[in-house]
């Protein structure tokens, strides 16, 4: 049996008194990569933003459960330490804090003081690194300041693997990437989707190309639409949204 990792049910979020998600239903499991794609405006964002607890979005009904307990058990905090991650469609700079020194407290912070030796730490860093084509200067320089987009991208990914999410919401993590580094991304995104599940927030195909969705959900006007596979993908490509509109 599969183990559920989030359900939603029936959810409404309004923001500033204005109801942007309409009803939402969603499941994942545990393993399952789910793909939402929708214009702007849908509500995509919203969706994961309010999952991790911004304090700008209220559920005014509707319920959320992570790991079979009710999503307000959890302060905004605890729920990185319970194994949600969230990869930012705009990742924020941090001048004065060293990637190195950001990225080791935050694995202390969410897996535990006892988790790792400091041997074992860099051993699990270079490992990463390596895999997401990261050189180790990279370490010394400040959070996001003056980096590409490709370059905060990575950095993101590279958070979520030393984190072992059981939950990874990724949000337009695709948006201003170049072919190889779409690439590189993909690669750290499939290597957590076992043990996790997945959901990815994307306006295109060509990321889906590389991480293969076992669902995707078309959202419009704050709700679901249409679910389908991967084919879903690709026929968004070709048709737009128009052809769906009458489903909203």
């Amino acid at each position: 049996m599969s183990e559920e990792v989030l359900c939603i049910e029936n959810l409404h979020v309004s923001v500033d008194g204005i109801e942007i998600i309409k009803g939402l239903n969603l499941v994942i499991n545990k393993g399952e990569v789910h793909a939402i794609m929708g214009r702007n405006g849908a509500g995509k964002s919203t969706l994961a933003n309010v999952i991790m607890g911004h304090p700008a979005y209220e559920i005014t009904s509707g319920t959320i459960h992570y790991l079979g307990r009710a999503l307000e058990e959890f302060e905004v905090f605890e729920r990185a330490r319970a194994g949600m991650f969230l990869s930012f469609q705009y990742p924020v700079v941090i001048p004065g804090v060293q990637v190195g020194t950001f990225l080791r407290k935050s694995v202390k912070a969410v897996r535990g003081d006892d988790s790792l030796s400091p041997r074992q730490f860099r051993a699990e860093l270079r490992e990463k690194m390596s895999l997401l084509e990261m050189d180790r200067s990279f370490l010394g320089r400040y959070v996001n300041d003056g980096f590409s987009g490709g370059e905060k991208k990575r950095l993101e990914i590279l958070q979520m693997l030393l984190l072992q999410p059981k939950l990874a919401l990724l949000d337009e993590t695709d948006s201003g990437l170049d072919i190889d580094a779409l690439r590189v991304i993909a690669d750290g995104i499939n290597s957590v989707t076992t043990d996790a599940g997945c959901l990815v927030i994307t306006h295109y195909q060509r990321l889906l190309n590389h991480v293969q969705p076992d669902f995707v959900h078309v959202m419009i006007d704050g709700k679901i639409v249409k679910t389908g596979g991967s084919e879903l993908a690709g026929k968004l490509e070709e048709k737009g949204y128009e052809w769906l509109e009458t489903a909203a």
